[in-house]
C-alpha cells in the first residue's frame, strides 16, 4: 500500500509542477505509458552498464542487476510454476 501512496504522491507533485508552469500533460495515455517504459529502462542503464564495464556478458549483467524483475515485476504464473516444479522435485526424491 505504501508504494501506491508514494506513486500517487509523485504523480500529484508532477501535476503541481505542470500547473505552476501553466502546461497540460504533454502526452496522451499510450504515449505516456511508452514514456514510463522508457523511464524504467533508463533506470537500468547505469547498473547494467556497470556490470558490462566489469566484464560481465549482457545476460549476466541483466541478471545481476535484476533488470527483468524490475521492469516487469512479478509475472503471473511464475510463482505457481516454481511451486509446481518444487513439489514435483520433492515427490520424485
Amino acid at each position: 500500500m505504501k508504494i501506491y501512496l508514494l506513486s500517487a504522491g509523485a504523480g500529484l507533485l508532477v501535476g503541481v509542477v505542470y500547473s505552476l508552469l501553466h502546461v497540460r500533460s504533454p502526452a496522451p495515455p499510450l504515449v505516456a505509458l511508452i514514456g514510463l517504459l522508457g523511464i524504467l529502462i533508463g533506470e537500468q542503464i547505469i547498473p547494467v552498464g556497470q556490470q558490462l564495464l566489469a566484464g560481465a556478458p549482457f545476460h549476466q549483467a541483466c541478471a545481476r542487476s535484476q533488470t527483468i524483475a524490475h521492469l516487469f515485476g512479478r509475472l503471473p504464473g511464475r510463482d505457481g510454476a516454481a511451486k509446481t516444479a518444487e513439489a514435483q522435485a520433492e515427490t520424485t526424491s
